[in-house]
């Protein structure tokens, strides 16, 4: 993995550089009982006390560290990140308490991006002590997770296909005694005619196929995550433009955020009886690619008329959200980077969530803002799925209007989410496109942490 699971240690009472908190309220206070030199150390760093500020103080043969932040006394997620991304490798404790949720950040801000270029100057590993040795393991679970969506998203479409995803899937089957099956390329027609569309024109090494990977207790609640697995959207037919291939590699964001929440589940031991399921497909071009205006038979029975070639991504949802539904399950998630219209709605940050049901969302909402992962939720607006309408088919894949992008797309998807079960989208981006401390930029988990704690919280 790209980030180290050794970055938080027990505080035993080994030899560690003391972090000082402050903010530009407290900074007077706290400056008062600095020496004259220490003080003019940090005048001459430009430090008041400001947020993601960091200053090197000297004491004695020694020295210290102090951290602009918010609030000293309620740590966000990111509050020691600047620190952990600034300060000389070594061992380091807070001077009053322990970090808390801050030290997600503080692992996540040394996460590196590293299979195809090494840093010839690497530096050394910055570790923070901690009280809360209980608190080691879960948060470590979370950052490991998070760096799995990171490290598949950064990774290239030639080294990250269909073939690629379905061994992480393997790899991830194998560490938690689940099952894993897997249906590949033409045996795809009669079950999932859809996903077999869509990725039919790539070529043999990246065929399409359904990855299912099954754990837990029989006995236990079952839920499904589902993730659009598009390892590489060139738009097929109605291509896009060069501009916007350059992250399509990135397409295939909501299955690495299922394959890592489906971790994070299993790791955690939820009771639950989980299925994961991942269409996974390039959406290429060739001769036997498939056609605006062409007609699909899908899993569910409903036949859909192709408006665009590139809204593929909610078509192998489509099939994959009805063969979850078939087994009676009483939750359904799934991640797409479905949408440039979410991203138009709510920037990159925030990934924009669709549920069925209000209490859900306000519990994904309140997961979120708990653990810094706060998705925005958008509206499941019955009206905009006539918009859909097909003279030929049960339905159309678009709509040729430029409204609501995001929440048509989600009603196209709900369609094949069978009745009465509780479901919730998300539409994420799956990318950073600029750094900020402890979120690098490129590949990022967005809404994955909102889930995981409400999934905790239910089924914990």
């Amino acid at each position: 993995m790209s980030v180290k699971c050794d970055l938080i240690q027990p505080d035993r009472g080994q030899d560690a550089v003391a972090i000082h908190l402050v903010n530009k309220d407290g900074f007077a206070d706290f400056a008062k009982n600095l020496s004259g030199p220490q003080r003019a150390a940090l005048s001459a760093q430009k430090f008041n006390g400001g947020g993601y500020q960091v200053g090197i103080v000297p004491d004695g043969d020694g020295w210290f560290a102090v951290g602009g932040v918010a609030n000293p006394q309620d740590l966000s997620s990111w509050c020691l990140a600047k620190l952990a991304e600034s300060l000389p490798g070594g061992t380091y404790r807070l001077a009053n308490g322990d970090p808390g949720a801050a030290s997600f950040g503080w692992q996540s801000a040394q996460y590196v991006f590293d299979r195809y270029k090494k840093d010839d100057d690497p530096q050394t590993d910055r570790i923070l002590l901690t009280g809360e040795v209980g608190r080691i393991p879960s948060m470590q679970a979370e950052v490991q997770a998070c760096a799995l969506v990171a490290d598949m998203v950064n990774t290239p479409a030639e080294d990250m296909g269909p073939e690629a995803i379905e061994a992480e899937a393997a790899k991830l089957a194998g560490a938690h005694g689940a099952r894993l099956d897997v249906v590949r390329g033409d045996a795809l027609v009669t079950g999932f005619p859809m996903v077999h569309a869509v990725g039919r024109a790539a070529a043999r090494e990246h065929a399409p196929r359904l990855i299912e990977l099954n754990w837990g207790d029989e006995s236990h609640p079952r839920i499904a995550i589902v993730g659009k697995g598009v390892a590489f959207d060139s738009g097929g037919l109605d291509i896009k433009p060069a501009s916007g291939m350059l992250l399509m590699k990135k397409d295939m964001g909501g299955a690495a955020h299922a394959l890592a929440l489906a971790k994070l589940v299993m790791e955690a031991g939820l009771k639950v009886r989980l299925q994961c399921l991942v269409p996974a497909v390039e959406n290429a071009i060739s001769g036997n690619a498939f056609r605006p205006g062409d007609v699909l038979s899908s899993r569910k029975g409903l036949t859909v008329e192709i408006g665009n070639t590139d809204a593929e991504g909610r078509l192998i949802l489509g099939d994959a959200l009805t063969y979850a539904s078939e087994q009676g399950p009483e939750f359904i998630i799934d991640f797409a980077t479905l949408t440039g219209a979410a991203r138009v709605a709510v920037g990159p940050d925030l990934p924009a969530l669709f549920t069925r049901r209000d209490e859900t969302a306000d519990e994904l909402l309140a997961a979120g803002r708990a653990h810094d992962d706060a998705p925005w939720r958008l509206p499941l607006h019955a009206p905009y799925a006539e918009w859909l309408k097909s003279d030929i088919a049960d339905t159309n894949n678009t709509h040729t209007n430029a409204f609501a992008g995001a929440s048509v797309a989600a009603s196209f998807l709900d369609k094949f989410v069978g009745e009465g079960i509780d479901w919730a989208h998300f539409d994420t981006f799956a990318w950073r496109p600029v750094a900020k401390p402890g979120r690098p930029k490129g590949g990022a988990a967005l809404g994955l942490r909102a889930a995981f704690h409400t999934l905790k919280q239910r089924y914990g």
